[in-house]
């Protein structure tokens, strides 16, 4: 049997993760709309091993209301992810794409089309990254008069990844023969329409395209609220989440793995990824100059409106910067699992307002370590060998200079001590991730009612 091994994936944004990141020598300032910059990042992590690169994305601009902070923004123009992903797939072999869409904003047909297209054309690399949405600025940008509420965009988000999976099994596996000599290309009999009439969709079918190579593309999930972990343990294969303690992160992970069961799951059929933003220096002492540098370039009106999600409707730019804050919002149980993890931890810290954005400006709530390459290597082997994570994702603070740190530094480090792989398991994502392709439901129909109808037959012969 073969050792476990680390996920990794490389989660990207645009300059870096760094709030600041833009401002930073090491960064390509106009990354967000340059594929010559996504190119090179794809090509560095597929250097690395990495099993996938990612991009968080909504379907709007998130707003902020202080024109000063808005104004110092480096995140408001970037890429759709499925265009950018088709682009750097013939730009890559081995590396996976996980392109973000929602389930409130989007259409079941025209995703599963858009997925099972990015599949065939990276040769079986896709994931989708599964998410309700969570922006309050995005609704207006589709005919809605507010943004629906979380248990209601749960609710259409499971039949909504239903859909999509009975719209990617349309045509069986085999049901093109594409037979010059007899002139048959495809078979009919292995069409199928899904005709799903449900609560918030009426889809016929059957998709223009046939089956993607992966069966499906790979599912991922982001979150940690009560909703997401039920639906991660429903349908998801990767889980994207967000810890600061190696306790907090061993709870999540036993309970994700926990509620499978109810689904005829298996834990190993979930991986879990904690995000790690790694601030890597070849001593302590430049690893924490590094982190200082970065620090020191947040201007104050962004690291307030970093903050302010957190306390809607008050004005934080009138808080003494060097104080806690004046108070901290009573918490709606499973609404806002990051808003709980931030508010916690900062609470928990006695952190400042200052400390607090400063916190947030590294990765917005993710795990930042800060250390020699030894460090990371250190805590991401803790957490990997005492059911904290599966893998991890990888959130480089500035990009492309974070990530080539960590390649050239980081990886050697893991291969090392034998926790990481030295080339690519397989050709396709799922192959690399160790997940197993999902069968054609309408074929395993068949077949099992195929099989009795001969056992029928059987028995009325005996």
């Amino acid at each position: 049997m073969s050792q476990r091994k680390l996920r990794l994936g490389a989660f990207i944004m645009a300059t870096g993760h760094h709030v600041a990141a833009w401002r930073h020598p090491g960064s390509q300032i106009d990354s967000g709309v340059n594929i010559d910059h996504y190119i090179e990042v794809a090509k560095t992590a597929e250097r690395g091993l990495f099993d996938q690169v990612f991009v968080a994305d909504s379907p709007g601009i998130r707003w902020i209301n202080d024109p000063e902070a808005f104004s110092r923004q480096g995140r408001v123009s970037h890429f759709e992810p499925v265009t950018l992903w088709a682009a750097l797939a013939v730009a890559t072999k081995h590396i996976g794409f996980v392109a973000t869409a929602s389930t409130t904003y989007e259409d079941p047909f025209l995703l599963a089309r858009k997925f099972a297209s990015l599949d065939h054309i990276s040769k079986g690399r896709a994931a989708w990254n599964v998410v309700t949405t969570s922006a309050e600025t995005v609704f207006g940008n589709f005919g809605y008069d507010k943004h629906p509420e979380p248990e209601l965009r749960y609710e259409r988000a499971h039949e909504f990844v239903d859909v999509v999976k009975g719209l990617w099994d349309s045509f069986e596996d085999d049901a093109f023969k594409r037979d010059a000599a007899s002139g048959v290309y495809f078979d009919p009999a292995k069409l199928h329409k899904i005709n799903h009439d449900g609560k918030f969709f009426k889809v016929s079918g059957p998709l223009n395209i046939e089956r993607p190579p992966q069966g499906y593309p790979v599912i991922v999930q982001a979150g940690s609220s009560e909703p997401g972990r039920e639906l991660a343990a429903a349908t998801a294969e990767a889980i994207f989440t967000a810890w600061t303690s190696l306790a907090e992160a061993q709870a999540f992970y036993r309970d994700i793995k926990g509620r499978m069961a109810k689904y005829g799951r298996r834990p190993e059929e979930l991986l879990v990824l904690p995000g790690i933003s790694p601030v890597i220096g070849r001593t302590e002492e430049e690893a924490q100059a590094k982190w200082a540098k970065l620090q020191g370039l947040i201007h104050p009106s962004v690291g307030l409106g970093e903050i302010a999600k957190f306390w809607p409707g008050e004005d934080v730019t009138t808080w003494n910067l060097d104080a806690p804050p004046p108070y901290y919002p009573e918490l709606e149980k499973g609404r806002n699992s990051r808003q709980n993890v931030v508010l916690t931890l900062a609470k928990r810290e006695g952190f400042t307002v200052r400390q607090l954005y400063e916190y947030l400006a590294g990765a917005r709530g993710h795990w930042v370590v800060v250390g020699t390459p030894q460090t990371i290597a250190d805590r991401m082997q803790e957490w990997f060998e005492n059911e904290a994570a599966d893998g991890f994702n990888v959130m480089p603070p500035v990009l492309p200079e974070s990530l080539d740190e960590f390649v050239d530094l980081v990886v050697p480090e893991l291969q090392r001590r034998g926790l990481f792989r030295t080339e690519y398991e397989g050709r396709t994502l799922r192959e690399n991730l160790g997940l197993a392709r999902p069968a054609n439901q309408f074929t395993v129909a068949r077949r099992l009612g195929a099989a009795q109808a001969a056992t029928k037959s059987a028995d009325t012969v005996a």
